[in-house]
């Protein structure tokens, strides 16, 4: 499988899946970043849209406080095994596992309707 990497701040190793129209990332739960804020700036990079101008909000699509939760070690400091959670935000859709793997497909074109004249 070939692909491309796209720089995306807070997502070094993202990358463009070609074969399977998807971006595939791993986030580091030892990192700096929580999984959300990598998410955000992955879709910012993908989507293109600044993050810092307030044009997009994670709130919009799910409830970030609850996703790292969901995916930061358990209450007896073990790490999460399993389970994964999909949404959909600025009409891409997101997988994201508890190991740390982020799947993001874009939107999916829409066939466009011959005109007539």
């Amino acid at each position: 499988m070939q692909t491309e990497t796209s720089p995306a701040e807070g997502t070094d190793d993202l990358q463009y899946d070609q074969p399977n129209d998807r971006y595939v990332f791993h986030h580091d739960p030892d990192g700096t970043a929580t999984i959300t804020t990598t998410i955000v700036h992955a879709l910012a990079s993908i989507a293109d849209t600044d993050v810092s101008q307030g044009e997009f909000s994670l709130y919009d699509s799910v409830d970030p406080d609850a996703l790292d939760r969901i995916f930061g070690t358990k209450a007896d400091g073990t790490e999460r095994t399993g389970g994964h959670i999909a949404f959909t935000a600025l009409e891409h859709e997101v997988y994201v596992y508890a190991n740390g793997d982020v799947i993001i497909y874009p939107p999916a074109e829409t066939p466009r309707t011959p005109t007539t004249n």
